[in-house]
């Protein structure tokens, strides 16, 4: 009776009543918010910048709303030192300044 209580009490801590389920997404929902193609969004969840997905069965993958939510606001935050993406040109800080570039 007193271990029954003490589970019971404990599953209240982890879990309030207020609590309500995650929202889960599939890859067709997330690629409507995201804009991005499919490549890339598995591309960006293999190097861990976005979150990763979870399987709830062997052929169904989900991601949680809320921690995409969280990377959207992530890469909302203006970063001056976040470079282009892979493989592309350095913009010309020559042609900025005034100076002629070297092409």
């Amino acid at each position: 009776m007193i271990a029954a209580n003490q589970r019971e009490a404990e599953t209240e801590d982890v879990a309030p009543a207020t609590s309500r389920p995650r929202r889960m997404l599939n890859e067709r929902q997330v690629l409507e918010v995201i804009p991005v193609g499919r490549t890339t969004l598995y591309r960006m969840e293999k190097s861990g910048r976005f979150p990763k997905s979870t399987y709830i069965s062997p052929n169904r993958r989900v991601w949680f709303e809320d921690e995409i939510v969280a990377w959207q606001n992530a890469v909302d935050e203006f970063d001056p030192r976040r470079a282009r993406g892979k493989g592309r040109r350095a913009r010309a800080v020559a042609a900025v300044a005034g100076t002629p570039s070297t092409r």
